[in-house]
């Protein structure tokens, strides 16, 4: 490949093709881990982020290697925002409202207050607040999505490190596993409706793709609203990052507010699937893009993190999000059954 850089003319293709060149070993080497761990999902169960993390974490020494590091970089950054802004292709104005007004309230109400305890116990158990922050959202809206996507607009020298937003990541995509297991099974033993026990896996459970592995187990009407119901709180992942990413910016740059770009394209996409204008084998093809991006950023943020480092988030963290994560559950359980 160099060989054929090296044939065009000076000027800026050739400016453009050593870029590429400098990013490809990085880039590479995140894709084939995240087809790795795609491989170990569909074939032997498990979430493929899990995965993707812990070979990503295996293969460590590659972060630190001048070949592979830009890309690796690269993965970690730009394509989880690209990833992260295709999640919008989704969602529907009209199909988020279907399900009246019981998921909108969940969905504001849970992100709101899931976040609150995350500052609150954050601060109680000695940790930074936006780590409190990080973990708050990770839980109130869609796991290790929101987890990257959060991490991605914080300052890192107020104590949030990688290692942190690997941890986060790991233990709501644990917590999101057994909920995906043990939720369906408890709420077959209550009198609550197919549409109603959807409505609570997806206001509580964490993961989008363990939210309709749960629904789905239990009924198709189930899996239907659980799976609107979660869609409703991935689209509180604008509001949130946006306000962050204002807040942040207020602190650093004397008022200027910078809005991320993949905010803007993901209400872009969510504006133009709810008219109708994306079709359904496209929305189909953005949705596995989005999916094969996050798995690709993931691996690489793996990658950039040493395990120790993850170590020494300590068990104080797992009792954090453990708590939120029961906060949420009890926040939707009491929803459901008053409305």
């Amino acid at each position: 490949m160099q060989r054929l850089v090296d044939r065009l003319p000076p000027g800026g293709r050739r400016r453009r093709a050593e870029q590429v060149l400098v990013l490809f070993p990085g880039l590479l080497v995140s894709v084939v881990v995240a087809l790795a761990a795609t491989f170990l999902s569909e074939h032997y169960g498990g979430p493929v982020m899990l995965f993707a993390l812990l070979l990503g974490i295996a293969f460590n020494f590659l972060s630190s290697e001048r070949p592979c590091k830009p890309g690796i970089e690269m993965a970690a950054r730009t394509i989880l925002r690209f990833g992260v802004a295709l999640l919008g292709v989704r969602i529907t104005v009209s199909d988020a409202l279907m399900l009246g007004p019981a998921p909108l309230f969940l969905a504001i109400a849970g992100v709101a207050t899931t976040i609150g305890v995350g500052l609150l116990l954050a601060r109680l158990l000695g940790f930074p607040r936006l780590f409190g922050l990080l973990t708050g959202g990770a839980v109130g809206i869609c796991g290790a999505s929101a987890a990257l996507a959060i991490a991605s607009v914080l300052p890192r020298r107020d104590g949030v490190r990688e290692s942190d937003v690997i941890f986060t990541v790991v233990v709501v995509t644990t917590l999101s596993t057994v909920a995906m297991v043990l939720y369906p099974i408890l709420l077959q033993q209550t009198s609550l409706g197919d549409a109603r026990m959807g409505i609570f896996l997806g206001a509580t459970i964490h993961d989008v793709a363990q939210v309709v592995g749960a629904g789905f187990s239990i009924s198709p009407e189930t899996g239907d609203a659980a799976t609107l119901t979660k869609l409703l709180r991935v689209a509180m992942l604008v509001p949130v990052v946006l306000l962050i990413s204002v807040i942040v910016s207020r602190g650093r740059s004397e008022g200027r507010v910078a809005v991320p770009g993949f905010l803007v394209g993901f209400v872009a996409l969510v504006a133009v699937n709810s008219f109708g204008l994306v079709p359904a084998a496209a929305q189909t093809g953005l949705s596995d893009v989005s999916r094969w991006a996050l798995v690709t950023a993931i691996a690489a943020l793996g990658m950039k993190t040493m395990l120790g480092q993850v170590l020494t988030v300590g068990p104080r963290a797992l009792l954090l999000i453990l708590f939120e994560t029961i906060w949420i559950a009890g926040v939707g359980l009491t929803a459901v059954v008053l409305f």
